[in-house]
């Protein structure tokens, strides 16, 4: 008899309900899908690129006025390409050498093809490589930070169409490099792949970050929370020590440089990194920035003078990001952002601390992205509201209607505003007394190769272009009482000039400089370019009451 088991069944068990997607502010974003296969994503961020090209290029070389730090860094950069060292004066250890390189790098090719196209003017067109490449990075980092794409795109706009980054990412200046290299770590450490490559290439872009400008060191603990925060907490260990020693690695290297050289320490003889360190943490300070009369603020007041939404709307975005952090999913994603634009602001803060007119500049993407992430955050909670089902059917519909009120009324604020500023970078000529001056110089003046001039950098290079010589016959101005290789080739000081051209840089620190100085007032003008304190002087050294030298 075969005797048959029972079958065997299994029980049933109820379903397991999955639990329903979170809604509203508890909600976790997910990453976007890649940027570059999504062609809405290509069509917006393109389009605006576009526009921030153009509106940044259009009179480029002739708004704002020429800055002394921008023909000191370009000054470097030829200085590199000509192959003869890292800087045209070497009297102490200025920043580190790697953004005038990256200057030299992108100016090459220009150089190589018109010489005498390596003035300020003409290599600004330069930047716009790098105002491109930060725009977009802007863009792509705010997809990563799980703004949705309206706010990516207005945080391109923010930072890549206010007035006041058209007028300084114009500028050569090593802020806005910089803040390229900054913008790919952050981008990197916010990686949806969560590659621990990505978190070693983020350790890499942040130090040449700060070996292009070394205050760029201050945003290093956003970058490292941004990190935290994308990183897998499998690999969490590992990503953030790669990452701080690829960072600490490369940026050691320019102390390294300096001890290899025995420039390290002071010591007789020679130029020391120290010195300079000690100099940019012991320079006088330019006051409070509330403090109405300080230098600290002339400077707040020069950046509010073309664009009060960014610098303003910017620091309210961080506040309320930071206030509604343990309960917003938009405000934690952009943590790192907002902690960036807190650091630049109490720092701006100290009480005598020294505030260059550039510093905003590296605070721009941040205060753009967090202004665009607390727009989306508001807009969000509206919505939020809107959670019943018989009002679902609508909430297309409001978003739409709420996007369209909000950007009427914003633009009704910020376009006036933006055009009035847009419009005096776009058609201003502020550099003609500059031109004309470096026309005068070169037409006007016999044996320019025997003559002996003071110039703000700005000119150096023109006038080097025009046959003066480097560092013997045009001398930037500091150096002519500053360092020791230009002072024992003027064993009677001032009388070994023949030319000064007073522009306003010149005449603002020539108090400070005794040969500089004394030249001034020994000195009678042959030619003026310009009206008020914008006008450049080309003044004639004269050594006797009976004329010039």
């Amino acid at each position: 008899m075969t005797s048959t088991l029972p079958a065997v069944t299994t029980p049933k068990v109820p379903a397991r309900r999955r639990p329903a997607p979170r809604t509203g502010a508890h909600r976790r974003p997910e990453p976007p899908s890649r940027l570059r296969s999504s062609r809405s994503d290509l069509l917006l961020c393109g389009v605006l690129l576009v526009a921030i090209l153009v509106v940044q290029g259009w009179n480029i070389a002739d708004y704002p006025a020429l800055s002394d730090d921008e023909g000191t860094y370009l000054a470097q950069a030829w200085s590199v390409q000509q192959g003869n060292g890292l800087a045209h004066y070497t009297y102490w250890y200025d920043h580190p050498p790697l953004g005038w390189i990256q200057i030299a790098v992108l100016t090459w090719i220009p150089a190589l093809i018109s010489p005498e196209s390596m003035t300020v003017g003409t290599m600004r067109a330069v930047m716009l490589v790098i105002s491109g490449i930060s725009a977009v990075l802007v863009y792509v980092l705010g997809r990563r930070l799980a703004l949705p794409r309206w706010a990516a795109g207005l945080g391109m706009v923010f930072f890549g169409l206010s007035p006041l980054a058209v007028v300084l990412q114009r500028e050569i200046f090593l802020d806005n490099l910089a803040v390229m290299w900054t913008l790919l770590a952050f981008t990197l450490a916010a990686s949806p792949s969560r590659h621990l490559w990505h978190h070693f290439g983020a350790g890499i872009a942040a130090a040449t970050a700060v070996l292009t400008k070394e205050t760029m060191l201050i945003v290093l603990p956003a970058l490292f929370l941004t990190m935290w925060r994308h990183s897998h907490k499998d690999t969490r260990k590992f990503a953030l020590t790669g990452a701080v020693t690829a960072c600490a690695l490369i940026g050691f290297s320019y102390p390294l440089f300096a001890l290899l050289k025995g420039e390290l320490l002071p010591g007789t003889g020679h130029v020391s990194l120290w010195d300079g360190v000690k100099y940019q943490m012991t320079r006088p300070g330019s006051g409070f920035i509330l403090d109405q009369g300080s230098g600290s603020w002339g400077v707040l007041q020069s950046w509010l003078y073309y664009d009060r939404i960014l610098p303003l709307g910017g620091l309210a975005g961080a506040l309320l990001l930071l206030v509604t952090w343990r309960w917003s999913v938009t405000a934690r994603a952009l943590a790192g952002p907002a902690l960036a634009v807190a650091i630049f602001a109490a720092l701006a803060l100290r009480p005598n601390g020294y505030l260059p007119a550039m510093y905003v500049i590296q605070a721009l993407p941040f205060l753009a992205l967090v202004l665009a992430g607390g727009t989306a955050s508001v807009a969000h909670g509206v919505l939020s509201r809107w959670r019943s089902e018989a009002e679902k059917r609508y909430v297309s519909v409001g978003r739409y209607t709420l996007a369209t009120v909000l950007a009427l009324a914003a633009g009704a604020y910020v376009v006036p505003h933006w055009y009035d500023g847009a419009r005096t970078a776009v058609t201003t000529d502020a550099n003609a007394p500059y031109q004309a001056a470096s026309t005068w110089l070169a037409t006007e003046v016999e044996n320019p190769e025997r003559t002996r001039v003071l110039v703000d950098d700005a000119l150096w290079l023109d006038l080097v272009h025009h046959g003066y010589r480097p560092g013997l016959g045009v001398i930037w101005f500091y150096k002519a009482d500053l360092d020791p290789a230009v002072t024992k080739t003027m064993p009677r000081g001032w009388k070994d000039l023949d030319y000064v051209v007073a522009s306003p840089t010149v005449r603002r620190d020539a108090a400070d400089l005794p040969n500089v100085k004394a030249a001034m007032e020994h000195s009678d003008p042959v030619a003026t370019f310009g009206t008020g304190e914008d006008r450049i002087e080309i003044r004639q050294i004269q050594t006797s009451a009976g004329g010039a030298r």
